[in-house]
């Protein structure tokens, strides 16, 4: 999977510096933090994050035209909340709040005339 490994090569996380020659062996510190990265490279696979992260970049390159916002495209392709969808749900909920306060109101009303 050659963009699975595009992925997680190009990642400044996982970026290494050329081995130099004539250099003393790594020190203990170099090991560990591959270990670290290696750790946390399983992890993401075991949990599906590369799959996932390459079948969303993969739809992204073949979509015909680049979408104005990736992110976007991204959140949207991952399940997440788009602006939009987070707008709409900000202006029903501003207007139930209102239509639960007129409620209260017109029941605060009737109680006091009962």
């Amino acid at each position: 999977n050659s963009f699975c490994t595009l992925l997680v090569a190009s990642s400044p996380v996982c970026e290494q510096a050329p081995p130099q020659p004539n250099a003393a062996p790594p020190t203990m510190a170099y090991q560990s933090t591959e270990a670290k990265k290696e750790d946390f490279r399983k992890y993401l696979e075991k949990s599906n994050v590369i799959d996932s992260l390459t079948k969303v970049l993969v739809n992204l390159y073949e979509e015909p035209e680049r979408p104005d916002k990736p992110m976007e495209f991204i959140k949207k392709a991952l399940g997440g909340p788009v602006q939009a969808d987070v707008d709409a749900l900000r202006q029903e909920n501003e207007a139930l709040r209102a239509e639960v306060d007129a409620l209260k109101k017109k029941l605060a009303e009737s109680g006091a005339a009962a």
